[in-house]
């Protein structure tokens, strides 16, 4: 008896702790997501969307090379997933970090975070269309409804159609244009990078450094020095974009892909909206009764996707 007990006290251990790893992720990549909007404008004011992206991705791209050396999760066999590792660096990296870059640069900080908040409706949908394991269910996808109302009612589409310039649509453009790519690339990982078993740093690793090859092909780097006169913005680009938006929460990104599938694991873009506004009201931007009611929408959002994540799982482990 005792044993038994020692045995269901260290397995409830071992889900606590779990579960507190998967909330902590949720929590750091909201944060790191809703924060990489205000360094992207301060650095844009220095530097182009181009450099942005290349310089983002590289110091993004040297801890994990050294964070995957010392720890040996690179090795010549997978070489034959290079054609994967390519398709993720080109689109889900290369791709979406220019993209929001040069959106970001033509809209307010916290109506960029919004909109860039959209990737999980692309998600939900191409879910539904190529993942056979991935079930949707009604409330799974009615919270991805309300959360995309709650962003609307931040973004305020119809002053910008009122204002003339109030909001730029090319900016809108780009923004959603990186949100649509950044949600399908979930689904290409689940498909095609999560069967094949790689450590998550060796992916991340091999997709940020195709990606800065990408990046240094296609970029004109002429002025890119000189970010160097701000060092808030040098700052925020190499530690908040680098290190952090961009090495750091690649890692929780495959973590999360992999313990909880390509929906749920993008629930916490949800988050960096709510970040991203209050970032933008503390420099100074708009925050009004409008973007606190957005606010409760997308929280109610969350909960809703997180309690047809579990009706589904519920479900499955009915046995026949």
């Amino acid at each position: 008896m005792c044993s038994i007990a020692a045995t269901l006290l260290d397995n409830d251990y071992r889900l606590d702790t779990i579960l507190k790893r998967l909330y902590a992720a949720f929590v750091l990549l909201g944060l790191f997501g809703g924060s990489n909007f205000i360094y992207t404008k301060w650095a844009a004011v220095l530097v182009s969307p181009g450099q942005i992206s290349l310089l983002r991705v590289f110091f993004g791209f040297v801890p994990l090379t050294i964070l995957a050396w010392r720890n040996g999760v690179i090795r010549r066999d997978q070489v034959r997933y290079l054609h994967h590792f390519s398709v993720m660096a080109a689109l889900a990296t290369a791709f979406t970090y220019f993209a929001m870059a040069k959106g970001t640069s033509l809209l307010p900080s916290g109506i960029a975070g919004v909109l860039g908040g959209s990737s999980p409706l692309f998600t939900v949908l191409a879910s539904g269309l190529f993942l056979r394991h991935e079930k949707m269910n009604r409330m799974m996808v009615c919270s991805v409804v309300v959360g995309l109302t709650g962003m609307v009612l931040i973004a305020r589409p119809w002053e910008g159609m009122s204002a003339g310039d109030a909001i730029s649509l090319a900016g809108v453009a780009w923004i959603l244009a990186g949100a649509m790519v950044f949600g399908l690339s979930y689904i290409y990982v689940r498909r095609y990078l999560s069967p094949i078993n790689i450590a998550p740093l060796a992916i991340v690793t091999w997709q940020t450094g195709l990606a800065f090859l990408m990046l240094l092909l296609f970029t004109d780097v002429s002025g890119i020095s000189q970010i160097l006169l701000d060092w808030r913005a040098a700052a925020g680009l190499a530690i908040g974009l680098g290190l952090l938006g961009t090495g750091a929460s690649f890692v929780l990104y495959y973590f999360l892909l992999q313990e909880l599938g390509a929906v749920a694991a993008s629930g916490w873009i949800y988050m960096t909206p709510i970040v991203a506004l209050l970032i933008g009201w503390a420099a100074g931007e708009r925050v009004g009764l409008l973007e606190i009611l957005a606010v409760i929408v997308i929280f109610g959002s969350i909960a809703m996707l997180e309690v047809g994540r579990q009706q589904v799982a519920r479900k499955e482990a009915v046995p026949l």
